[in-house]
């Protein structure tokens, strides 16, 4: 439980550092077009620390973290999600220094970003099976 925790704490880091870095990094650019760096803050938030959160509660509440798949599913997901953020921050990044991406490295970066989009769904996918696994052994021993 202890690393869910952590871990959750760590994207609230991120989150704000990034917020920190979207507005300075812009500042100093003279940026006011859009960027991925905008949205980076919230990603942290709302997929990294708030996740972790509720992912706490149910192994508190369930101990779903006794679970044998539970180290599957945490690796799946928080993988995705810090694959999915650092590109989002490579991206932003080179947006806002006005890069002329060459079709074969937006490319990658849009691919490398959609393995972390999928690994992120099967994150969720075998969060939702832990619940029901949980659920029904639960149901099993009343």
């Amino acid at each position: 439980m202890k690393k869910v925790l952590n871990i959750a704490f760590f994207y609230a880091i991120l989150g704000l550092v990034s917020g920190v870095y979207y507005r300075e990094f812009t500042k100093m650019r003279d940026f006011t077009g859009e960027t991925q760096l905008s949205v980076v803050h919230t990603h942290s938030f709302a997929l990294g620390m708030m996740i972790m959160l509720i992912v706490y509660l149910f192994c508190y509440t369930m101990k779903i973290h006794t679970l044998k798949n539970f180290d599957v599913f945490f690796y799946f997901y928080n993988i995705g999600v810090l694959s999915t953020i650092t590109l989002m921050i490579i991206r932003g990044t080179l947006q806002v220094l006005e890069f002329d991406l060459s079709s074969g490295l937006d490319s990658a970066i849009s691919g490398i970003a959609g393995l972390g989009h999928i690994a992120v769904t099967i994150g969720l996918v075998l969060f939702f099976l832990l619940l029901k696994k949980n659920h029904h052994e639960n149901i099993r021993t009343k």
